[in-house]
């Protein structure tokens, strides 16, 4: 009996798993939720004496982390669809007026331009006329 093996036919979305089928981006944002939940789970344990309260703000203060790690939507991580978003809200601008190039527009100007070259040449040249007798 044949045993078959599924390939993913898009293999730039295949990620290379380190530990317990984690990658390495997931591994270190869960690291530094534990570096900074743990600590706070034992310091607020040591002020309040309550370990529900404790492992509340433990959790509040991790899921941000666990958040960054796992989130992932259109191939795209939670770091680049914020990036995208602060680009979108504040660096680019509100209204973008549609605008095209009209080339009868740039004729014009064109013309107009050699029109008052040849106008300043005209009166260049009848100033140096005048000079000349």
């Amino acid at each position: 009996m044949a045993n078959f093996v599924s390939v993913p036919r898009d293999l730039t979305r295949v990620k290379e798993k380190i530990v317990f089928g984690f990658t390495k981006r997931q591994i270190i944002c869960f690291s530094l939720g534990a570096l900074v939940g743990v600590p706070l789970f034992f310091v607020t344990k040591k002020m309040t004496e309550n370990i529900s309260a404790s492992t509340l703000a433990m959790m509040a203060v991790m899921m941000p982390f666990f958040f960054v790690a796992l989130y992932e939507k259109d191939g795209m991580n939670c770091e680049t669809i914020l990036r995208h978003m602060i680009v979108w809200r504040f660096k680019r601008p509100r209204i973008r007026p549609y605008r095209t190039e009209n080339y009868y527009a740039a004729l014009m100007r064109q013309r107009k331009l050699k029109e008052e070259v040849e106008d300043i040449v005209v009166s260049f040249v009848q100033k140096e006329k005048e000079k000349k007798p």
